[in-house]
């Protein structure tokens, strides 16, 4: 009976009926899983910063909040730039972990992106506010106004006690990268740390590279480098360790730990890419 009754029912009511529906239950989980935050998580069809999941939103957030507070020893009450902030993957924990007294700024070339997060996040989070840098990427901002090697921060020198770069430097060619570097040491505070994720070229990596074994390739030399797709090189860019860790002593930023990732296909490590921490100390003339 309730069968032959649905076949009544026009088809487009019903297709319209099936996809409320839809969106009912997919509101609810959202819920199930990020709580008052749910509205703050955007729909899968906009998550192009990484997995098109919501499960892999939340984990990634949580990953990340556990890296902040061990391996940084990231506080309540810090004051933090991250660059590269996107939808707010990594930003959303952290809404629930700063006091009041914290200061978040989020920095990203996607304007998209950076559009949500201020509709979303800033009107609930007062003290979480992003900024679009219109920075010139072939492969995410390819009408970007201005080069990485001349892009400054928006912001005043010795502003920061944490500064995180996820998923920024493999995508950014050397010249950029040394700048980005640069801004870094700048904005940051004596004593401030830096966390900055890489594709790192060390003897085991090359060695699991050369044998098959890495999940992320790099076949194509790009000056002392190596890159992923010889057309494009910001798609996927792999740095020698040895050379970030002159960089770095060079800008006056000292390394504390390199954590080496699972893309490499190392046994152990703590997360997908290698992390480098590092504090801020007097820059070399």
């Amino acid at each position: 009976m309730l069968r032959a009754t649905k076949k009544l029912i026009p088809l487009p009511i019903r297709q319209r009926y099936w996809k409320y529906s839809e969106k009912q239950r997919e509101r609810q989980y959202k819920k199930e899983l990020f709580g008052d935050n749910a509205s703050l998580v955007p729909p899968l069809e906009r998550m192009q910063d990484g997995p098109a999941s919501y499960e892999a939103f939340k984990s990634n957030g949580e990953e990340f909040l556990k890296i902040y507070k061990d391996l940084c020893g990231l506080g309540p009450d810090e004051s933090m730039l991250d660059v590269g902030s996107g939808l707010g993957r990594k930003t959303l924990p952290l809404t629930s972990y700063f006091s009041q007294r914290a200061r978040y700024e989020g920095l990203d070339i996607a304007k998209d992106d950076v559009e949500w997060c201020r509709s979303k996040i800033t009107p609930r989070y007062g003290n979480f506010r992003f900024q679009w840098a219109d920075v010139y990427n072939k492969s995410y901002n390819p009408e970007g106004k201005t080069h990485g090697v001349d892009y400054r921060f928006p912001f005043d020198d010795d502003s920061f006690t944490f500064v995180m770069l996820g998923s920024v430097f493999t995508h950014m060619v050397p010249a950029d990268l040394e700048q980005y570097l640069s801004e870094i040491h700048r904005v940051l505070k004596n004593g401030g740390r830096c966390l900055i994720s890489y594709f790192l070229l060390d003897d085991e990596s090359l060695r699991l590279l050369a044998e098959g074994r890495t999940s992320q390739r790099f076949d194509h030399p790009f000056g002392n480098c190596r890159i992923a797709d010889a057309a494009t090189p910001e798609q996927a860019i792999a740095y020698p360790e040895a050379w970030i860790a002159a960089l770095y002593e060079k800008i006056g930023l000292s390394v504390q730990r390199v954590a080496h990732g699972s893309w490499s296909g190392r046994a152990e490590h703590v997360s997908y890419q290698d992390l480098v921490l590092a504090s801020k100390g007097p820059r070399k003339s």
